[in-house]
């Protein structure tokens, strides 16, 4: 690619560039308080969830501008897509930071009216961009789009597996709570803090959500392989990479509902 990649990224959807952009400087600015401010939500520092999240939302919108390129028609509604993906993003990322600012949490969380507010409306920005990822689905269904065979249908997969990210998070939310068979807030892993002493739903939660880059990524790797010539063949490595990776999720999604740690 000879333009380099934050040119062509903004060539090919200049706002969700810009909103990626906006939650790299929140991202560098929650690094500042990861070092300057010792206060700890549920035994990490206060500044851990929101770095982890801006990083997240930024990898998130940059991938849906890099996929625009390929919608054609109707502009109209990727446009309008666009802009919805960017509001919800970008008041998901006020409201993490507002609560790590108050030295409180954000998920979860109805410990008063004010509290419940915030994580409603959380809850509200993420079910709308659910259903702008179905929207995002239905436009890569249609036939204007020209693309390799394996790496259309592996962007299709990530999408769908995405969305199924977004189904157990619903879980999470119905449950009050991402761990199962502990409470949130024990004893986790260094930097990630996955409950070592119960279920923790956000593994297989984050696996999912991160389908939209990994299988995109394979297929398109699949798609360029010279070794193999043959379409069928390429089909049929991209079938066996979905299957596991769809497999890896329902497993650790089994394994958190049933209280187990993935290491303990």
């Amino acid at each position: 690619m000879r333009r380099n990649f934050p040119a062509e990224l903004y060539r090919r959807n200049p706002l969700l560039t810009l909103v990626g952009g906006l939650h790299i400087v929140l991202l560098l600015a929650t690094f500042v308080g990861l070092v300057t401010d010792d206060r700890l939500i549920m035994g990490v520092n206060a500044w851990l969830k929101p770095a982890k999240f801006m990083f997240s939302i930024a990898v998130y919108v940059w991938t849906v501008a890099w996929f625009s390129k390929y919608i054609r028609r109707p502009r109209w509604l990727l446009s309008s897509v666009s802009v919805v993906i960017s509001a919800t993003m970008i008041v998901e990322s006020t409201c993490i930071l507002l609560q790590a600012a108050r030295g409180t949490t954000s998920h979860y969380n109805v410990a008063t009216d004010f509290d419940a507010v915030i994580f409603q409306t959380m809850g509200i920005m993420i079910g709308i961009d659910m259903f702008m990822a179905v929207v995002i689905l239905f436009m890569f269904s249609r036939p204007s789009i020209r693309l390799r065979p394996v790496y259309l249908w592996s962007i299709r997969a990530g999408i769908v597996i995405f969305l199924a990210g977004g189904a157990i998070g619903g879980t999470m939310v119905a449950h009050g709570a991402h761990t199962f068979g502990a409470p949130d807030g024990g004893p986790g892993l260094p930097f990630l803090n996955w409950s070592t002493v119960g279920g923790d739903l956000r593994i297989a939660h984050g696996l999912a959500l991160h389908a939209l880059q990994i299988l995109p990524l394979t297929g398109y790797a699949i798609s360029c392989w010279s070794a193999v010539p043959r379409t069928a063949t390429k089909f049929a490595l991209l079938a066996i990479v979905v299957v596991a990776y769809a497999a890896a999720v329902f497993m650790l999604y089994r394994q958190g509902i049933a209280g187990t740690p993935l290491f303990s």
